[in-house]
């Protein structure tokens, strides 16, 4: 039985993972295509697809994944500097923002052990990953704040 819940949150684990990797190449393009400004609408490929506007009967989740997901959008916009390394921790730094703030709505909201699981070792493993990508700013004589998209 051991072996099976193993799999299991390795599988989810997997999961996460590749969704994660999946959204920050599809992000970007939608970030890219997204109007300053406009939040009701952005384009992915030609296609218009919702964004984060909360909607009237969404619940208390929904809403909160709605601003999490908004927040990290906004602050993915950076201008970049043309230092590839930098501008990768620049950006990755709100993208894992948002996925902390995203654990913290399973974790207010989410009733599944083991997705409350998952949702704490997102947090354990975020925060650590962004005190390592500050310290590389820090080390590299780079600036930690993001910049703004102008």
């Amino acid at each position: 039985m051991s072996g099976k819940i193993a799999f299991a949150t390795f599988s989810l684990r997997s999961l996460a993972a590749s969704a994660a990797l999946t959204f920050t190449f599809a992000s970007h393009g939608m970030a890219q295509e997204m109007k300053a400004g406009d939040h009701s609408t952005m384009q992915m490929g030609g296609m218009k697809m919702d964004t984060m506007a909360p909607a009237q009967g969404d619940s208390a989740s929904t809403k909160a994944f709605k601003q999490s997901m908004e927040t990290m959008h906004q602050n993915m916009m950076i201008e970049y500097s043309g230092n590839a390394d930098a501008d990768f921790v620049r950006g990755m730094i709100p993208h894992h923002q948002g996925a902390i703030a995203m654990a913290k709505v399973e974790l207010q909201y989410g009733k599944d052990p083991a997705m409350r699981k998952l949702a704490q070792d997102v947090v354990a493993a975020q925060e650590k990953e962004i005190a390592d990508m500050h310290a590389w700013l820090k080390a590299h004589g780079q600036e930690a704040g993001q910049k703004p998209a102008k």
